[in-house]
């Protein structure tokens, strides 16, 4: 049966221009409506395939809509003692944390807060499973050695990776009390990429899986996103459990769950000139969206076009100090004014969750528009934020 809102998650329709004069800048707006929809899909790709969908927090830590996660996915996937703390105050879900290394001072407060502990490594489970077993379910991140990830950045199987236990490095010796295992190999792709990397996972490991309760596949699905393959995902989680005797299997999407929720608006302070006309704004690429530099991309503007398309072209620039501090060229159809405000596209997804004060900026407003169209600032940020982190 085809999935009953597949059809829907393809005509998403913002609404913030209806506001706009509503929004102090800098801010991050999520559309609750759209949030809901892609929340609304993800809840039937895991009643159909009967994957146990989680909210992987490292991409979307939006505490003010917790109670809308929580009605629609079964908990949260934490990097540790700070995302596990926050999920247990924010989130009702169950909690399963994994981090690369845990430090000694927080194991037993990460253990206590979580339900599946997941180990990088060996040396970790050695360390540590004297205190976790019998508290948590543990278990081990595998690294397949497959991925096709678009950007080496955030390849984690890329070449000398050091997220996971690749197949040289197993000790089946050591084994006992570990319940499950994980794998992360995915970027914002789709469901042939996970079958590629499931493939790889089963040739290195397929002998560890029946010993196993769970599985866990990771995030980096795109599942919400235009084109993705909603079909082929469910029916390999499905050939994968019947395979394994029903086996219980976790997704951990990030990304999925924020796709196309929500704009950074910023305002336009100055224009000057420079052999091109330069748009000064109120957001910095370095700290309020530093993907665009790090991967980089180029994130696009309502309203606005490549250089040349439009006939009037400006370079969009930070506040900060940082010569780099820039968005990149566009174009627009009218000149650009002191105050006017961009509608920079999707900027709810690993963003809100790397903002620094850099230069002393304000860090962004996150603002909620609701379904019934009402307005409403969640979380304000001042100067109290910048003297905290200094």
């Amino acid at each position: 049966m085809p999935l009953r809102i597949l059809e829907k998650k393809m005509q998403k329709i913002s609404r913030i221009e209806t506001i706009l004069d509503e929004i102090k800048t800098p801010a991050y707006v999520c559309e609750e409506a759209l949030l809901e929809e892609n929340l609304k899909l993800l809840k039937e790709v895991s009643e159909r395939s009967g994957a146990t969908i989680l909210l992987a927090l490292k991409g979307f830590a939006f505490k003010a809509l917790a109670p809308l996660v929580d009605k629609y996915l079964s908990g949260c996937t934490c990097s540790g003692l700070h995302e596990a703390k926050f999920a247990k105050e924010f989130f009702k879900g169950t909690i399963h944390t994994y981090s690369p290394a845990y430090k000694e001072e927080d194991i037993d407060e990460v253990i206590a807060l979580s339900d599946h502990l997941i180990f990088n490594s060996f040396n970790q489970w050695e360390t540590y499973k004297h205190k976790a077993l019998g508290k948590t379910s543990c278990g081990l991140r595998l690294n397949p050695e497959v991925s096709s990830s678009p950007v080496d950045l955030y390849n984690p199987c890329g070449l000398y990776s050091r997220l996971g236990i690749t197949k040289e490095n197993m000790h089946y010796d050591k084994l006992e009390g570990i319940e499950g295992l994980h794998f992360h190999a995915l970027c914002e792709q789709d469901a042939s990429a996970l079958e590629e990397v499931l493939k790889g996972f089963e040739e290195r490991f397929g002998e560890l899986i029946p010993r196993m309760k769970w599985v866990n596949f990771g995030g980096g699905h795109h599942i919400t996103s235009e084109g993705y393959d909603v079909e082929k995902l469910i029916a390999l989680i499905q050939d994968f459990r019947k395979r394994y005797n029903g086996i219980t299997v976790y997704l951990e999407p990030g990304e999925a769950v924020g796709w196309q929720t929500g704009p950074l608006v910023a305002s336009v302070l100055d224009i000057v000139h420079n052999g091109i006309d330069i748009a000064i704004l109120d957001i910095s690429a370095e700290a309020h969206m530093p993907d665009t530099l790090a991967m980089p991309y180029r994130a696009a503007i309502r309203g606005a076009g490549e250089v040349g398309e439009k006939p009037y072209m400006y370079r969009l620039g930070g506040p900060t100090c940082l010569a780099g501090d820039i968005m990149g060229d566009y174009s627009f159809d009218a000149p650009l004014k002191i105050g006017d405000k961009l509608i920079f596209e999707d900027m709810i997804h690993y963003t809100i969750v790397k903002n620094t004060t850099f230069n002393g900026v304000k860090l962004p407003d996150l603002a909620v528009l609701h379904k019934d169209g009402r307005y409403e600032v969640t979380s304000h940020f001042g100067y109290d934020e910048y003297q905290r982190r200094n």
